[in-house]
């Protein structure tokens, strides 16, 4: 009976994985990704923010409070395979129905994107961050734990915001794991890189009966990342393709015309106001 009930519960889960991931229409990014830009500045161990419109994407930005729901690394080539048009997998993500998967970089081009880079990270460490992602991939998540999932379906629920980030945890003993960011957060964790530590303060007297304040740097569970966390972390550089490009705001050729709220050439009629 137990055999019975996990498959149907499987059932179901993938039901609501695909309902979960699906995109609703009407969903317009302010700019579109430039591939060619963004593969000429990124670089292994990267994190690569993406402002999704699936269901599920809805469900995150509400919960966290952020324009990010989802996170991918990029790893260049060392997936070693391409897709079907013969572009790098150069990109590793989670995917809720899928689990961890390369993807090609072209996938993220109409969408709004972040590059999120950890501090002089040495050679060894980025290897060891991107080598954690591929032995990662092929993980599928267990479906059966409807709980999980569920509380995406509501985009936003009537909760107070301090208890929205605790709603990522609600479910099965597994939390989080339809949300990319806890795998990669997992990596730098591996190399011990912070991401987002919480700081106490702890006071102690010394021998000297002086109060001594010291810092303590408590490295998070990876389930409680969000994908806005790389986005705010200190320890984080955010990288713009256009001014990594070098970017003179001088060399900009501006139009002389006045676009309208509705798209349209508004030249004429601010001229005769202005008379």
């Amino acid at each position: 009976m137990s055999r019975f009930y996990d498959m149907i519960a499987q059932r179901l889960g993938r039901f609501l994985a695909r309902r979960l991931e699906e995109t609703p229409s009407g969903f317009v990014p302010y700019t579109h990704a430039n591939v060619v830009a963004l593969r000429q500045v990124l670089q292994p161990g990267d994190v690569l923010l993406v402002e999704g419109h699936a269901r599920i994407s809805q469900g995150i930005k509400y919960l966290t409070q952020s324009t990010w729901s989802h996170a991918a690394l990029y790893v260049g080539n060392a997936v070693g395979r391409v897709s079907p048009t013969g572009e790098p997998l150069s990109l590793i993500e989670v995917d809720l129905a899928k689990g961890c998967i390369a993807v090609p970089l072209s996938k993220y081009e109409y969408f709004n994107t972040r590059i999120c880079r950890a501090s002089h990270l040495t050679v060894q460490d980025k290897a060891e961050v991107v080598d954690f992602m591929i032995r990662s991939l092929g993980k599928k998540y267990d479906l059966k734990n409807i709980a999980d999932m569920l509380r995406f379906l509501i985009p936003t629920p009537p909760i107070p915001v301090r208890w929205r980030r605790r709603m990522l945890s609600f479910g099965s003993g597994d939390p989080t794991r339809a949300i990319c960011s806890s795998l990669i957060a997992e990596a730098f964790q591996k190399i011990k890189y912070p991401v987002l530590p919480k700081i106490t303060k702890e006071f102690r007297a010394d021998s000297m009966a002086r109060n001594q304040r010291r810092e303590i740097l408590h490295i998070r569970h990876h389930s409680l990342y969000a994908p806005r966390d790389f986005d705010l972390s200190p320890y984080f550089h955010i990288i713009k393709p256009t001014l990594e490009a070098g970017f003179n705001y001088r060399n900009l050729v501006w139009s002389s015309k006045t676009i309208g709220a509705d798209g349209e050439d508004a030249t004429e009629g601010l001229k005769k106001r202005q008379m």
